[in-house]
């Protein structure tokens, strides 16, 4: 039987592992036998934190909203409620970035929600 030559094959599987693992630290991105699991491990994470990223950044408009409302006699619950009754087309990344950006066309929202 024919020998076989893997050479090529083999190399090209470490230089694509190494290539994910640059900018690792220390010997994760040098040593193929580190940077092998350090690579399969970031790749699971950033598959994981794709979706967390969109959980993480409703969280954060929802307290932004529920902050801005202290100051009325809504709630976060009851202000969503009242948005989706009178069929207000604003998501909640829209909304928290109003009651930033212009407090004063934030309170006229409330104001109108309430009415």
């Amino acid at each position: 039987m024919a020998r076989v030559k893997r050479g090529n094959v083999a190399r090209n599987r470490r230089k694509k592992i190494l290539k994910l693992a640059k900018g690792f630290r220390a010997s994760l991105s040098v040593l193929y036998r580190q940077a092998k699991p350090a690579v399969f491990r970031a790749l699971s994470y950033q598959y994981r934190d794709r979706r967390r990223r969109k959980r993480d950044f409703r969280r954060l408009w929802v307290a932004r909203i529920n902050g801005a409302l202290s100051t009325t006699p809504l709630n976060y619950s009851r202000f969503i409620h009242l948005v989706s009754k009178k069929e207000i087309k604003l998501n909640r990344k829209m909304i928290s970035e109003i009651s930033i950006q212009s407090p004063e066309a934030f309170k006229e929202l409330v104001t109108f929600v309430q009415s």
